[in-house]
């Protein structure tokens, strides 16, 4: 999406919410614009319905898992992507703020590079896969973003929705897990846990990543 990408930043400490906007202006996103406080934040999230929202935990007004829940339940904002940002680290915090909906989260202090690569990835999720895809009774819809198995749909979090588009799409292949990146290990246990059964399709490549065994 690059530089046609529009961007919220919903972050109290000003000095780290002037630097997400030079990264990101910087990196050729044009339509970047913040706030400090989370409920200001999601009435600017609600208004302009931007592609990605980079969203801070600890926030006055508001949290940012509430903004998370609210955005995810607002179905004008079912495209939104969110990545939430926060000096916690503990994988309680972790599974509560994927539970909200967050596509992905990213611990303070964060490098540059490595944020705006998690920024690029996240708003290019959403790989195209054959509409009502169906794999050994799990049928995913990328289109109406909605999985089944055996003819019951499953409660998945958006992360974890696009986890499954991924995995299911590129069967057979690994899905490269990022360095010490437990993001996409806790979404995959949260998968497993789901999926029941059909779970154990789901291999564990040590030390690479994740792939459905074909």
């Amino acid at each position: 999406m690059g530089e046609l990408a529009k961007i919220r930043i919903v972050e109290d400490d000003a000095t780290i919410r002037a630097l997400l906007e030079m990264a990101l202006l910087g990196a050729g996103y044009g339509d970047v614009v913040s706030s400090p406080r989370g409920d200001d934040g999601l009435k600017m999230v609600v208004r302009d319905k931007p592609d990605l929202v980079l969203l801070d935990v600890m926030l006055p007004g508001l949290d940012g898992f509430s903004i998370a829940r609210r955005i995810r339940e607002t179905p004008a904002l079912a495209a939104t992507r969110i990545v939430m940002l926060t000096a916690r680290t503990a994988s309680e915090d972790i599974v509560r703020g994927l539970d909200a909906g967050a596509d992905d989260y990213v611990t303070k202090p964060f490098d540059r590079k490595v944020l705006l690569a998690r920024v690029k990835a996240v708003l290019r999720r959403g790989l195209p896969v054959t509409e009502g895809m169906d794999f050994d009774g799990l049928k995913v819809d990328e289109g109406s973003r909605v999985a089944t198995l055996r003819g019951k749909a499953l409660d998945l979090t958006p992360g974890e929705f696009d986890l499954l588009v991924r995995l299911v799409a590129h069967r057979g292949r690994v899905f490269a897990r990022p360095p010490d990146e437990r993001t996409v290990d806790v979404q995959v246990a949260k998968l497993r846990q789901k999926l029941g059964r059909w779970g154990d399709h789901i291999e564990t490549i040590r030390g690479v990543g994740y792939r459905i065994k074909v």
